[in-house]
């Protein structure tokens, strides 16, 4: 069993679409940065750096005692090479695979980060932030489009590299990027979207956003539904 500490971020989305990818037991811990629970000392145990995601692996390889992973790509590396599954064996492609997952984590989501933050939140709009942003969100966009050129996913076959970029990609209107501008990336993106395990995925985001939604029922979609063991 998996424990996911998570919010609706692109971080977060990242370790449910893998979760549901591979059928893995999980129970979502919503962990409400807005409200601060990420500083909350129980969090801290878990992830030093105040950031979600983090699991806790109640069944590690080694059958030892439960191990805690905090940062999304190591997250995802781990969970990867306890299944077996959306990694690579061989030496060549793995390493094609661990090449696009960093690329993600050192250049794709911190410039979207800063992008998002620059034109949506800071308090005072810099025109030099703004742009340094938006063009490097697009910089990256391109690199991305010109990898798919001739491949369905980003290493080959679809992969923890895919996982890692997607939720990035989808608030790409935030970023201020088209991506008709970039069609290998849009028909990649269009394909990812309608696999069945990112649907699942962010419908259970969906639960947190929906304030209509009673705490019973959000309780039932988070914690009854995410500790079965889902089929791809």
């Amino acid at each position: 069993m998996i424990d996911l500490y998570y919010w609706t971020t692109p971080n977060g989305h990242k370790i449910t679409i893998f979760l549901e990818e591979v059928g893995l037991q999980y129970t979502i811990i919503p962990v409400n940065i807005g409200a601060g629970d990420q500083f909350k000392p129980e969090f801290l145990k878990i992830s030093p750096n105040n950031r979600i995601p983090a699991i806790v692996d109640h069944e590690p390889a080694d059958g030892g005692t439960p191990i805690s992973v905090f940062e999304s790509g190591a997250i995802l590396l781990y969970l990867a090479e306890k299944t077996g599954k959306l990694i690579p064996q061989d030496l060549r492609n793995r390493t094609q695979v661990l090449e696009w997952l960093f690329w993600q984590m050192a250049g794709l989501g911190p410039m979207a980060g800063q992008n998002h933050h620059f034109s949506v939140y800071a308090p005072e709009k810099i025109e030099y932030a703004i742009n340094r942003y938006v063009n490097e969100t697009g910089r990256l966009y391109a690199v991305l489009n010109k990898q798919l050129a001739d491949k369905e996913f980003v290493a080959g076959d679809y992969s923890i590299a895919d996982i890692a970029a997607y939720p990035w990609i989808v608030p790409h209107e935030l970023q201020s990027q088209n991506l008709e501008d970039f069609p290998h990336l849009k028909r990649w993106f269009e394909t990812i979207k309608a696999r069945p395990a990112t649907i699942r995925a962010y419908e259970k985001a969906e639960a947190f956003k929906t304030q209509a939604l009673d705490q019973d029922k959000l309780r039932d979609v988070l914690f009854n539904q995410s500790a079965k063991t889902i089929q791809p």
